[in-house]
């Protein structure tokens, strides 16, 4: 999909939807685009509880058609470093080409009965880039049950620079809409350049 002002009116509307620091979202993310034309994107508004502290972050994902953009922010209570509380914007831009995985986990309910275009209950997309990797090790064995040797460790390296879990029940049916759609997107665009 082409540049349109629908597509980056539709952007900015759903920055502004989220409630959550607008202004200063929308300008980190319309720094991080540039000019390039907004092929899609996704504004995910996440609450979590931390301890006593009711806590608010939006992840902003955007595809160009040479980049992926990643823009987080979130918010903090008053401590130490500022008598007020403040709100911490980050933006990251990777390179189509660097993307290494497009992985989209979907849980359906009643699966002996599903029905194709049904939409899942939750889905979580993970994209990987290289950035971060996530090491899984655990003791190796052989098949003796009486070997007490050391055999070292065996295990898995995922890269895990994104993950995003929606759900219908959280997020709302739209929400898991536009997380599919973002994720064929994003798979579609990293296929072209293969």
């Amino acid at each position: 999909m082409a540049k349109t002002s629908t597509t980056t009116q539709g952007l900015r509307a759903a920055i502004e939807r989220s409630g959550y620091y607008p202004a200063l979202v929308a300008e980190a993310v319309e720094a991080a685009v540039g000019g390039e034309p907004v092929r899609s994107y996704l504004v995910h508004q996440e609450t979590t509880f931390d301890q006593n502290e009711v806590r608010r972050h939006v992840t902003v994902l955007v595809l160009t058609g040479n980049r992926f953009i990643v823009s987080h922010t979130d918010e903090q209570a008053a401590d130490s470093t500022s008598p007020t509380p403040y709100a911490t914007t980050s933006t990251e831009s990777v390179k189509l080409g660097r993307i290494s995985s497009v992985v989209v986990s979907r849980v359906v309910a009643n699966p002996e009965s599903y029905t194709p275009g049904t939409l899942p209950r939750e889905v979580v997309l993970t994209i990987g880039w290289g950035a971060v990797s996530r090491l899984d090790l655990e003791p190796a064995a052989c098949g003796d049950p009486n070997c007490e040797a050391d055999h070292g460790y065996t295990g898995n390296s995922t890269a895990d620079d994104l993950s995003l879990r929606v759900s219908e029940a959280g997020d709302g049916p739209d929400t898991v809409r536009q997380t599919l759609a973002f994720a064929q997107a994003v798979s579609e665009a990293t296929a072209d350049l293969g």
